[in-house]
């Protein structure tokens, strides 16, 4: 919090400045009022209440003309505050990548630059009027002080009172609106993971479920929100019985004084209006305590955020760079992939697999490093492990676009070889039925695409890449037999002379490559090609032929 108003000191500063402005130019028109009234109406004197309503007239004048520039800077305060949070949530989630959903639901991650970037900016947008209700309370109090010494004290220790009291709802109210944040969270991730497997879920028949576990968490949602809602409603009671009570008790005494001879009827006058005027700051530092604690619960949140670690990162002192077509390795698993060779890597644990993969894409530097010509992964540039090894995961996604620009982004390629590698994915049939061709407007995340079609879309990009070394993850799970040997004949050719990493376990894959890895139990037991691991008459052998003939030894 104390960094965005760094930020934003100079509008800061000049709505504090129309805020003490605005404030006090209120505080004083009691007192004037009052003087129009002893040296004007009770005097006789015509010169006098003329002076003295011409006073009253700059006053609001003075009034009107702050309190707009407060407003307009007040407002800047509020859209500064939550652009500046929900910018700075949006370059950490990009720059932290997939270590954010491993950590934080999506749903949650949403809902912080939703609601709690812009509960952080109505704390900035407050400070104005509250510095502004400081300056006026002490202006009154030295005013009531000058007129009442005994007034004056009850004034000066009543505010506090009244205020403290309020903080004793305030405290409760801020750790059931923190559990209806979190329960909110909860509940769009939900949503957006349900909206997300639609498909699945109506073709399992699983609607009924998700609904009914919807509908559970919906309802803890509104049970948090009541709860809220009750001590919010005793907070806003409490808002207008205590100022107004005390109100009273200034009036009555004011009164009283006003009998005995103490005070002039002027300044009872102003007093009435003193009365009346110290409910604005009493309520404005209520409200600035009511959204300074907000704005703490989500800063916090925004934090949480913040605090979510980047999976890998650059190192301090970078490694010389390995000279091209450099073999690639990744010793916790044994694995040796030379280069300009077609590798595939296969083995009954998805995990264990989907684990070397990342290793050798440098995807998280905690769980281990790829070796490239020698050199681990991890003492080279992020930026220079990405252009050198690229990593095509099993979860292709595609964004909002034209076709060309969703597998050529930078504009690198020609339309000829857009098309050769929409050809080697065996993806021309895609392209086929669209209308406009390479122009024709892929939708959000591809929805308009069965899954086999996103992941060959997927492969023609992850192809049109053309890295020193590709790494596929289970790259023709969702197609037919017929495509799969289309794409791994194919795949084959595209690649020639260039290092190729395929995890799969597709004996139509497997045939075309160079060689063949079998991982077990997250270690390489054996290499060789297809056909040398199908004969093999050993434990080894018979692991290779449970994995990739799914059981059937015929």
């Amino acid at each position: 919090m104390l960094w965005l108003g760094r930020r934003q000191i100079s509008t800061l500063a000049a709505a504090m400045v129309f805020g003490i402005v605005w404030m006090l130019a209120q505080a004083l028109v009691p007192w004037a009022l009052g003087r129009a009234v002893d040296a004007g109406i009770e005097a006789d004197d015509v010169r006098a209440l003329l002076l003295w309503s011409g006073v009253l007239l700059a006053l609001a004048l003075a009034q009107a003309g702050s309190g707009v520039a407060r407003h307009r800077f007040a407002v800047s305060n509020w859209v500064q505050a939550a652009l500046n949070s929900s910018q700075l949530v949006g370059h950490h989630v990009t720059k932290v990548g997939s270590a954010m959903p491993a950590r934080l639901p999506t749903g949650e991650v949403v809902s912080t630059v939703a609601s709690d970037a812009v509960r952080l900016g109505d704390a900035y947008d407050v400070i104005a009027r509250f510095v502004g209700a400081i300056v006026a309370y002490a202006v009154v109090a030295v005013l009531l002080l000058s007129a009442s010494v005994e007034l004056g004290i009850v004034v000066l220790v009543g505010v506090p009172v009244t205020a403290a009291l309020l903080a004793f709802v305030v405290r409760p109210l801020q750790r059931r609106q923190l559990a209806q944040r979190e329960q909110a969270g909860r509940l769009t991730s939900l949503g957006a993971d349900t909206v997300a497997g639609l498909r699945v879920l109506r073709g399992v028949g699983g609607e009924g479920v998700f609904l009914a576990r919807y509908n559970e968490r919906s309802q803890q949602v509104r049970r948090a929100g009541v709860s809220v809602a009750g001590v919010q409603s005793w907070l806003d009671a409490l808002q207008i019985l205590l100022p107004g009570a005390f109100v009273a008790l200034v009036t009555w005494l004011g009164a009283r004084f006003v009998l005995a001879g103490e005070i002039s009827p002027g300044e009872l006058v102003s007093f009435y209006g003193y009365a009346a005027f110290l409910v604005v700051p009493l309520r404005t530092a209520t409200e600035m305590l009511q959204k300074t604690i907000r704005g703490h619960v989500a800063a916090g949140r925004i934090l949480g955020v913040l605090t979510v670690q980047p999976a890998v990162s650059d190192p301090a002192s970078p490694a010389e760079e390995p000279a091209d077509g450099a073999d690639l390795a990744d010793p916790t698993s044994g694995l040796q992939v030379r280069a300009g060779r077609l590798t595939a890597l296969v083995g009954p644990d998805p995990a264990s697999t989907a684990a070397v993969a990342d290793r050798l894409g440098r995807f998280d530097d905690a769980h281990g490093s790829g070796l490239l010509g020698g050199v681990p992964l991890t003492e080279l540039p992020v930026a220079t492990a990405r252009r050198r090894v690229v990593v095509a995961d099993t979860d292709p996604r595609l964004f909002t676009g034209t076709l060309r620009t969703e597998l050529d982004p930078w504009g690198r390629h020609t339309d000829d070889e857009i098309l050769a590698a929409l050809d080697a994915a065996g993806a021309a049939d895609v392209l086929d039925a669209l209308p406009r061709g390479l122009d024709d407007e892929v939708t959000e995340r591809g929805r308009s695409f069965s899954g086999g079609q996103r992941q060959r879309i997927s492969l023609a990009r992850a192809l049109l890449s053309d890295p020193e070394a590709l790494v596929l993850v289970e790259p023709t799970s969702a197609v037919d037999a017929h495509t799969e040997a289309l794409v791994a004949g194919r795949l084959r050719e595209h690649r020639a002379g260039r290092t190729t990493v395929v995890v799969s376990a597709s004996p139509l894959v497997l045939d075309r490559a160079d060689e063949v890895a079998l991982l077990l139990d997250g270690r390489v037991a054996a290499t060789g090609t297809h056909h040398d691991l199908l004969r093999r008459d050993d434990e080894v052998g018979a692991a290779y032929r449970r994995t990739v003939l799914r059981g059937d030894d015929e």
